[in-house]
């Protein structure tokens, strides 16, 4: 027996056991969760088509997990304008377990996931002063954690500037006058220095300056034109 299900905007056909991945819904993995809206329900001929739902069905499924899908990167470039703009954007997604369909009214035999009460002020307390030692454990682990190698230290620039007069980056095109402030202040002075930039210098100027590595890669490009 199969069903159409509809959920997160979306239509869905699903027989027993059949993984799904849909549109995000809240939830931990194990819950047990009940998708009412059912358009479709039966076996071949005889299915039964709602007006719009069916009356009495029902799909109940389990979470498998909260996962994300692949990146999906928007680039919009203003010819003659300067003006260049990356954004990624992740979709969240629920894998789900097909457990029943259900009709005529019954009642799944696993039931959905009750919310969890909120523990009494007193109660929560206790946990929070066993939980101290803990949090003063982690801040002095934290520097460990988080220090990277390529880190740069609080008010250190980036990269160490050449000796003799910079270059005049604002002949690359896409290097303002505000964007060669700031690359002067991590050190980039030169077109040279652009040109030679290695991949893991990009992605430390991509994470730690606001430029893409899209936008680095293009100014690349014409500071190896500038310095042949």
């Amino acid at each position: 027996m199969f069903a159409v299900v509809k959920t997160g905007g979306k239509q869905y056909r699903v027989v027993a056991e059949d993984t799904l991945k849909i549109e995000k819904i809240a939830g931990e993995v194990g819950d047990f969760i009940e998708l009412p809206e059912v358009l479709m329900v039966g076996e071949g001929a005889d299915a039964t088509i709602g007006a719009p739902l069916v009356e009495g069905a029902m799909v109940s499924a389990e979470i498998m997990g909260q996962v994300r899908a692949r990146k999906v990167i928007a680039f919009k470039k203003r010819r003659r304008q300067n003006s260049r703009r990356t954004i990624g954007h992740r979709q969240h997604h629920t894998l789900l377990r097909i457990a029943e369909i259900l009709t005529d009214g019954k009642k799944a035999s696993k039931k959905a996931a009750a919310p969890k009460p909120a523990a009494p002020a007193k109660e929560k307390a206790a946990p929070e002063a066993k939980a101290a030692p803990k949090k003063e454990a982690a801040k002095k682990e934290a520097p460990k954690k988080e220090a990277k190698a390529d880190a740069p230290a609080s008010g250190e620039p980036l990269f160490k500037a050449p000796t003799g007069d910079p270059d005049k980056l604002t002949d690359i095109k896409g290097i303002g006058p505000v964007a060669e402030k700031q690359l002067n202040e991590q050190g980039i002075m030169t077109f040279a220095q652009i040109a030679g930039l290695s991949a893991a210098d990009i992605a430390k100027v991509d994470e730690y300056m606001p430029f893409s590595a899209a936008q680095i890669e293009d100014w690349q490009a014409q500071a190896k034109e500038k310095t042949s």
